[in-house]
């Protein structure tokens, strides 16, 4: 593992200070408010379960009425808080290459019917192969991802997807301007390898690189096992007449009467996997057609080659029986080496998840009961520098651990336990937020009188075919009768 911030030497508390300073100049209302929120999360005692119980933390000196104003009302500076964080020192793989990764997930909301702008987010259910869809924000996060076994990433970026939005699309604007920020932040430079981006199987791999194409990028994303492929147009022998094909033979995922000889193949022995097996195959593309997220493209189609990567393990740890992964990769003529570094770095990418669980059972963000989706961006920014303020205090962190817990070394503390010593390391950073100055409560609503301004309720989204720029709604549920007029 290589992390820049470990390695040059300087001032950790200098460091997690300029950061903090940062974080508090790109907050432009209700910045104190909103900061001592951060730090409530930082230094909470346990899992956040409620915005209530925040208030109530030593760190945050407000009240819980400032606390719910400061998101409903703040404001946060988002381009120059994205800004921040790429100047933030990154993880690295030991070449030296920027691991990309992202991922969409869901802050659920099935019962927010006053909260508009949701949309259903196909969530897995306890059975085989159940998916239900629940009303919710998706939200597309990325992350560079650190090599080894590890549950620390770095978060980058985080969008939330609006009705009729396609994900391949919004993502790849989303990696654009980031890629673009971490060239301009010295993050990258013309000599480095390129940055390798990977994705799961819920993208559009190809048309992502090809939306990337002329940025210093790779994409690594895994495919679904019944897809089929082509190969590259084979020489034509001299004399033969007619239109050249654009497309060679088929190359079926399940049929392995079409894959033919590999280009490259390795095995490694791994620990929890057995055997690995990994066969590559060359200049590959999908035959694209005049539908879906590819309607509005004018004249013929591009040819997207790239490379296919068949994994296969002995076992697995749940004893389950193993399933082989199919990847492609943008890139062609993929040596041995290559291929060990491109199936080992997309098993990485399930540390996102780590990530994901963190912010949910630990730094609470889903648990507030936000209305607004304009809120729910505010909340999730401060979740974000939050984490960024963890990964900064991690090299400063001491191993406060429970009595059942295992002695972890400096370098191997999770970020839960980084945050359990977070309100020692406080007193040494920078803190710009001021005091709250004295007030008294409004008065409130009068006794005995209705709202006469009853809240709107909104439907919920249903994602229509990418590319057709249609959306249907699904009513609400709610047996209350909706108010007109």
């Amino acid at each position: 593992m290589i992390l820049s911030h470990h390695a040059a030497g300087q001032d950790p508390f200098g460091g997690l200070s300029r950061f903090r300073g940062e974080f508090y100049s790109c907050l432009t209302r209700r910045a104190d408010g909103l900061f001592e929120l951060a730090d409530a999360v930082l230094c909470a005692d346990g899992p956040v379960r409620s915005l209530v119980e925040l208030s109530l933390v030593g760190e945050h000196r407000r009240g819980h009425g400032g606390l719910y104003d400061a998101l409903s009302a703040g404001r946060v500076d988002v381009a120059r808080l994205r800004r921040a964080l790429a100047e933030v020192p990154l993880p690295r793989a030991a070449d030296g290459r920027l691991v990309l990764a992202a991922d969409l997930t869901c802050w659920l909301r099935p019962s927010a019917h006053t909260s508009p702008e949701r949309i259903l987010c196909h969530t897995y259910g306890r059975g085989k192969d159940q998916h239900i869809p629940v009303p919710g924000w998706p939200y597309s996060v990325i992350c560079a991802l650190e090599t080894g076994r590890s549950s620390w990433t770095a978060p980058l970026d985080a969008l939330r997807l609006a009705p009729g939005d396609d994900a391949a699309t919004v993502t790849a604007g989303q990696m654009r301007e980031l890629v673009e920020r971490l060239i301009a932040a010295g993050q990258w430079k013309d000599a480095d390898p390129e940055i390798l981006i990977v994705v799961d199987a819920g993208y559009d791999v190809p048309r992502l690189a090809f939306l990337l194409k002329d940025l210093p990028v790779q994409v690594l994303g895994r495919m679904r096992s019944d897809r089929v492929l082509r190969r590259a147009v084979p020489p034509r022998d001299p004399g033969t007449r007619g239109r050249p094909p654009r497309h060679g033979g088929e190359f079926v995922f399940g049929d392995p009467a079409t894959w033919g000889t590999p280009d490259a193949q390795t095995v490694t022995t791994t620990r929890l996997y057995g055997r690995a097996t990994a066969r590559a195959w060359d200049r590959l593309h999908p035959r694209l057609t005049h539908r879906s997220a590819w309607t509005s493209q004018l004249g013929a189609l591009p040819v997207i080659e790239g490379t296919v990567i068949r994994l296969h393990v002995e076992h697995l740890p749940s004893g389950a029986t193993p399933k082989p992964v199919w990847l492609w990769w943008s890139g062609t003529d993929a040596c041995e080496t290559t291929v060990d570094t491109l199936w080992q770095t997309f098993l990485r990418r399930f540390d996102i998840e780590h990530t994901f669980r963190l912010f949910k059972q630990t730094l609470g963000w889903t648990c507030p009961k936000i209305r607004t989706p304009e809120a729910a961006d505010r909340w999730t920014w401060l979740i974000l520098a939050v984490f960024t303020q963890l990964r900064l205090a991690r090299p400063l962190a001491a191993d406060l651990r429970r009595p059942w817990e295992k002695p972890a070394p400096p370098d191997r503390l999770t970020p839960a336990r980084v945050r359990r010593d977070f309100r020692h390391l406080r007193p040494k950073a920078d803190c710009p937020a001021g005091a709250p100055k004295a007030s008294r409560p409004g008065p409130g609503r009068p006794p005995g009188s209705k709202n006469a301004r009853p809240t709107p309720r909104h439907d919920v989204h249903t994602v229509g075919k990418p590319g057709t720029g249609k959306r249907r709604t699904k009513k609400s549920t709610d047996p209350r009768p909706r108010r007109t007029g």
